[in-house]
């Protein structure tokens, strides 16, 4: 009798296998969830300090009374389909009103207050103040304008936000048999905004294009989705596809992060490679020697004055940009890289005076990051807390304490405006699993 040899069976097992557990485990859990809250701290700060430093120059760069003004913006938008906000009125108080609330949106996505919501609004501001006047800014802006897009479809208050705190104390409440705390601020959030996305699509205000709109009612929609669910059936089928749906769209979002720091350094390596300057190894005397790039003269000379430091630099910079993406698939060599660019980009921020531009990339930069080391980090920020704290007398209570991802909070009874943690338990209940 002819029977199949094991290695013929054996292959397509193993990769059935191997699938099977891929799908577990980019549908069981957000991943990343670190990484993604760095990312969510960093470009919030990033962009919450410039909004501060132009305070006094508002006007002139995105205002009323900026060069590039109200009808040649309008102009130049109705050709790029681009979004802002800003285009809805060319009133003064109109642009106060979106410049301070850009400001409390950067904040509130800062601290993780009802994250999902303040992500949208982030975003919101982001590219609006941006569109108002593409003629202003750097290579920085474009990461921010990026990023805070991506943000809105990742899970980036698991940790590190008042939301996980808040999860956290839902939970106690529930061990303790009590209810979850009455939220009246999520669905507020909900109506009012659903009100105003009503209103600006009817009038045509969400730009040309057919993403944002959809982004922005998909989101809509599914906060409304999962309060619902959350409170109506924890347990159900409908609460596993909605936590599937989310997970997906979180992974999803942070490879395109990772994948678009990638393309970041790769093509200005390569660029570089062909400029005569960074091939004769002379590229940084140049902005050394510019008044506008040199906020510390004295510093610029002594750098530019060594021949040898300005080619090893050059080089350096070079090698790192180029070499980065090969290296994701070696750990340790990938690690020192990024402490690498890393320093680079806080060089240029004190050398060049490009803080924001250095941030950006530091924070965008944070996506490879290992999660040890930001637990560590984390829990020497904690402690520093939990000894000032204990100083003035008002020690932290255990239901305060925010959960990792290896130690679930369970499931917040939040409003839509609420980003949660997942449940004990969700990582078992999967499409494949």
């Amino acid at each position: 009798m002819n029977t199949v040899p094991p290695a013929v069976t054996a292959a397509p097992l193993g990769r059935s296998g191997a699938i099977g557990r891929f799908l577990q485990r980019i549908t069981a859990a957000a991943l990343g969830p670190y990484q993604s809250a760095v990312i969510r701290i960093g470009f919030a700060a990033t962009y919450l300090l410039f909004l501060l430093r132009e305070v006094p120059y508002r006007h002139e760069l995105y205002g009323p009374d900026s060069p590039w003004q109200w009808d040649l913006a309008h102009r130049l938008i109705s050709e790029n389909d681009a979004f802002t906000v800003l285009m809805w009125s060319d009133s003064s108080a109109w642009f106060e009103v979106v410049y301070a609330l850009a400001l409390v949106s950067a904040f509130c996505t800062l601290l993780g207050w009802r994250t999902r919501t303040m992500s949208v609004l982030f975003m919101v501001g982001v590219l609006s103040i941006q569109n108002r006047n593409v003629f202003m800014g750097d290579g920085g802006d474009n990461v921010v304008h990026l990023m805070a897009i991506y943000l809105v479809l990742t899970r980036c208050g698991q940790v590190w936000s008042l939301d996980a705190r808040r999860a956290a104390r839902d939970a106690a409440r529930r061990a303790a048999g009590l209810g979850p705390a009455r939220d009246v601020v999520g669905p507020l959030l909900w109506a009012v905004l659903g009100t105003v996305l009503l209103v600006a699509h009817v009038q045509g205000g969400l730009g040309g294009t057919w993403w944002l709109p959809t982004l922005l009612w998909l989101v809509w929609v599914g906060a409304a989705a999962r309060w619902a669910v959350t409170r109506h059936a924890p347990d159900g089928q409908p609460r596993v596809l909605l936590d599937v749906v989310t997970n997906l769209a979180h992974n999803a979002a942070l490879v395109m992060i990772m994948a678009e720091v990638c393309l970041i350094y790769a093509t200005a390596g390569w660029y570089k490679i062909q400029g005569s300057r960074w091939q004769d190894g002379t590229a940084l005397y140049y902005p050394l020697k510019l008044d506008y790039f040199t906020p510390w003269p004295a510093l610029s000379n002594l750098i530019a004055a060594s021949a040898v430091m300005v080619m090893v630099v050059t080089y350096a910079t070079v090698i790192v940009q180029v070499a980065f993406p090969f290296t994701l698939f070696n750990r340790r060599v990938k690690n020192v890289l990024l402490v690498v660019m890393m320093g680079e980009h806080a060089g240029i921020a004190v050398l060049l005076g490009l803080p924001f531009f250095s941030m950006a990339m530091i924070s965008a930069d944070a996506v490879f990051l290992p999660t040890a080391f930001l637990v560590w980090c984390g829990a020497r920020v904690g402690f520093g807390r939990d000894r000032l704290s204990a100083r003035f007398g008002r020690p932290r209570s255990a239901a305060g304490r925010v959960p990792g991802p290896r130690e679930p909070a369970g499931t917040a009874v939040a409003g839509p405006g609420g980003e949660p943690p997942q449940r004990p338990g969700d990582g078992g209940h999967t499409l494949v699993g």
